[in-house]
C-alpha cells in the first residue's frame, strides 16, 4: 500500500495518509486547531509545528492526516507506541485525533480512527487506547461505535512543569 488509505464518509470518500516532512505545515495548522479546541495556548506561537516536525522527523508518533474531496486536509491523528505490562505487548496511544470545523460530517474522524486501527492490528499491538474531555461526548460516541470501551481505572497525571513555588 502506498500509504493512503480510502474510507467511505456519509458523503465522499476520505483518503487517510501518512504525514511526512512535507506535510509539517499542514499538520501544523490542524495540531493548532486542536490545541484552540482543548483551549490550550502554548507561549511560543511556532511550539506546536516545531513539536511536531521533531515527533515526524525521528519517526517518534504515528501521525496520519484525512483528506475530505473539495474540502482539502481537514484532520489528524497522533499515535504514540508504547508498552502494555499487563499484556506484555506493545500498545498504542491515539493521543490526538481532530477534524477542523470544515471537515466535520464527512467521515474524516471515523476514517482517522479506522486507520489507526487497522494499522494497530497489522502491527500486532494489544490495543489502542485514548483519552477526551469529560464533556466531549461528540467524541465519546464515535469512538464507543467503533468497539472502545471506557475502563474503570481512574487517570491521575502530576504536572511538573507547573511545581507550585509558593514555599520557596
Amino acid at each position: 500500500m502506498n500509504g493512503r488509505s480510502a474510507h467511505e464518509g456519509p458523503h465522499s470518500a476520505v483518503a487517510v495518509r501518512v504525514a511526512g516532512e512535507a506535510d509539517v505545515d499542514t499538520a501544523a495548522a490542524l495540531f493548532r486547531g486542536y490545541l484552540d479546541f482543548y483551549e490550550v495556548a502554548p507561549a511560543d506561537p511556532d511550539a506546536p509545528r516545531a513539536f511536531l516536525a521533531e515527533r515526524i522527523a525521528k519517526d517518534e508518533s504515528l501521525v496520519l492526516l484525512a483528506d475530505a474531496p473539495g474540502a482539502g486536509t481537514v484532520g489528524f491523528a497522533q499515535v504514540y507506541r508504547t508498552f502494555s505490562s499487563l499484556s506484555l505487548k506493545a500498545g498504542w496511544v491515539l493521543n490526538d485525533l481532530y477534524v477542523a470545523p470544515s471537515g466535520r460530517r464527512t467521515g474524516a474522524g471515523r476514517a482517522l480512527l479506522h486507520e489507526v486501527l487497522r494499522r494497530a492490528r497489522e502491527a500486532g499491538v494489544a490495543g489502542v487506547q485514548l483519552e477526551t474531555a469529560y464533556d466531549n461526548t461528540v467524541a465519546q460516541s464515535l469512538y464507543e461505535s467503533e468497539g472502545f470501551v471506557r475502563e474503570e481505572f481512574h487517570v491521575y497525571f502530576h504536572d511538573l512543569g507547573a511545581e507550585d513555588s509558593a514555599g520557596e
